[in-house]
């Protein structure tokens, strides 16, 4: 071989010395593209406060597996909610105020999240993520204000602000009624786990959204049977106001949550997917009753520190430090865009957040921090929190540092910074809450991409002498409908013309068999008789530990009305009887409307 045949020409060496510079920057570019991304779990506890874990000094109650989220990831300090559920929930799938989001009640349509809104699962959903949520979604029930339109794929649970009965209920499963297994935190746990053994050689993202400890107070003997003669070694500052059974039955059930999030952690553990899962717990409000928590002032439905105050833990393993503790203020309008940031995904939402990353607090040793404010609002009252302060909703300054309990009023010794959060509130109200409360949506019926649609006695207006069952919307039925007179009207609007099949969900006693409904919406309309009977008793009470405020519920079955065809548009879809031979028509849950192919 002579010399001539190992030259190489001069074009072929300026390409391979390209080559070879690019060459590097390529091997990056692919192991970065094949580096997985880390799956995400959050759990959201129901009206449980800061106060009820042990995590948090609370002796009367025993939380190691949510303990330990915190002992193996982050903890923050001083993290905000909102005082009640369905806003809570808003800015956590959204990382905005909830009033920007139309949230401004808990029923009877005030807690839907506009459909305008971007949420957390279509950012991890857009990034390739598979999504789902099981659980209290309450944040609108009817297609796309329901989950399936939000951006989870999968969804197993209940869309309403509070469920009457805990052990195997009737529940759903994107969209269709079904009914649940035993206890229902043990089954959604049992639901999330199965979907992420289904999908744990992709990323996902489960949203698991746990009813308990909100009223009523049911939980297992397994549970219950600890708490049910505990003295209680910690009790809430004024004692006189705390009601002990109710503390008992809510401590129980916060120790079934903690048992399910062990069972959580296990099944990560077992599919080797601790150290690439994501795992957050926080709650939605603070607690439902007046029970020990830590001396805060407030509970649930107040804007002060004992109200909005949640615990937070935040774990991934390898990449977030144990027991890392971080005293900086933050909220639930942190969480989107600080998950997103972990995952390095691109939040799709284009309205600015309200929330920032926090990313540099978890990562980053030496991190700056800009200081802030996080705002809290429920029922036209807004209070402010910074890193020291509390302006509360009446206009007094508390020194957090120093008055944890906001039992001493400092606005006269700082005059300027009171000047300064009260203009901050008066700002926040202007731009943030203005006319945000003013309902004016229509219930949505039919889409072209969601076949079901649930109208429940809870977002319907009764005419004559029908009864809601309770004062509590959210799981009622209607009742002592015994007049030709009497109607039942749901405020809608039909997004996709078509055919639909009815159902209607009612009881009604042998003797009153017979009655002739009619459903119909402008001139379209079906019938159908009463033909069979189903007179189950109210149930819940046997299960339950304290004497419950909300209603109780019935084993409704599905009524075969027949098809209507309804034309888009709105009006008002209206449940009427024609005959009546006993002394009523029924008790009414629920319409379901199935969309059918014509």
């Amino acid at each position: 071989m002579n010399s001539q045949s190992l030259s190489i020409p001069f074009v072929g060496l300026k390409w391979l010395q390209r080559l070879l510079y690019l060459l590097p920057l390529l091997l990056v570019s692919v192991c970065s593209a094949a580096a997985p991304r880390p799956s995400v779990v959050v759990i959201l506890a129901d009206d449980q406060g800061w106060g009820d874990l042990s995590l948090n000094g609370n002796s009367n109650l025993s939380t190691p597996n949510v303990d330990s989220i915190a002992r193996d990831g982050a903890q923050f300090e001083r993290f905000y909610v909102c005082p009640v559920c369905s806003p809570t929930r808003a800015e956590f799938l959204t990382g905005r105020y909830h009033p920007r989001g139309g949230v401004y009640g808990v029923t009877r349509g005030g807690e839907r999240l506009n459909l305008d809104e971007k949420t957390i699962a279509d950012t991890f959903k857009s990034a390739g993520y598979h999504t789902a949520a099981f659980g209290k979604w309450h944040n609108g029930m009817q297609y796309p204000y329901h989950p399936n339109g939000r951006g989870f794929e999968e969804y197993f649970g209940f869309c309403s602000g509070h469920w009457g009965h805990y052990f195997s209920p009737m529940l759903e499963h994107n969209g269709q009624i079904t009914h649940g297994e035993g206890f229902i935190i043990d089954d959604l746990t049992n639901h999330a786990m199965q979907f992420i053994e289904q999908h744990q050689r992709e990323p996902f993202f489960v949203y698991l959204p746990y009813n308990t400890p909100h009223s009523p107070m049911q939980v297992p003997d397994r549970w219950w049977d600890k708490f049910k003669d505990d003295p209680l070694e910690l009790r809430h500052r004024d004692p006189e106001k705390e009601d002990v059974g109710h503390t008992r039955a809510a401590l129980a059930m916060c120790e079934n949550i903690d048992w399910n999030v062990g069972r959580l952690l296990e099944h990560l553990e077992k599919l080797k997917l601790a150290d690439d899962t994501i795992v957050v717990y926080f709650c939605d409000n603070g607690p439902n009753g007046w029970r020990w928590n830590g001396g805060m002032r407030g509970r649930k439905g107040t804007t002060d520190e004992g109200g909005v105050r949640s615990p937070l833990m935040i774990r991934w393993p390898g990449k977030i430090g144990s027991g890392k503790v971080v005293p900086q203020i933050a909220g639930a309008i942190d969480l989107l865009p600080t998950l997103a940031d972990l995952c390095g995904v691109d939040v799709v939402s284009t309205k600015p957040l309200d929330g920032r990353s926090l990313k540099p607090l978890l990562v980053d040793q030496n991190a700056t921090w800009e200081d802030r404010m996080i705002f809290s609002t429920w029922n036209r009252k807004v209070s402010v929190r910074t890193q020291q302060y509390r302006l509360d909703s009446t206009g007094k300054l508390y020194d957090m540092l120093t008055d944890p309990g906001q039992d001493q009023d400092v606005s006269k010794e700082h005059p300027e910074l009171t000047r300064e959060l009260r203009a901050e509130v008066e700002r926040f109200k202007s731009e943030v809450m203005a006319d945000f409360d003013k309902e004016e949506r229509p219930f949505l019926v039919g889409h072209s991409d969601f076949r079901y649609t649930q109208l429940p006695a809870r977002d319907a207006d009764s005419q004559g002498g029908i009864e809601r069952s309770n004062r509590h919307a959210n799981c009622t039925y209607f009742r002592n409908w015994t007049s030709l007179e009497d109607s039942i009207t749901w405020n809608v609007d039909v997004a996709a013309g078509g055919t639909y099949e009815v159902e209607v969900y009612y009881t009604c006693p042998q003797q009153d068999v017979g009655s002739t409904i009619e459903l119909s919406l402008k001139g379209q309309r079906v019938s159908g008789k009463v033909s069979a009977a189903n007179d189950p008793p109210e149930k819940g009470a046997a299960e339950d530990r304290v004497v419950r405020v909300e209603g109780y519920v019935k084993d409704f079955k599905p009524l075969q009305l027949g098809r209507i065809r309804l034309e888009e548009g709105t009006g008002f879809l209206t449940l009427r009887a024609l005959e009546i031979p006993g002394d009523q028509v029924m008790e009414m849950r629920l319409v379901m409307l199935t969309r059918v192919d014509d």
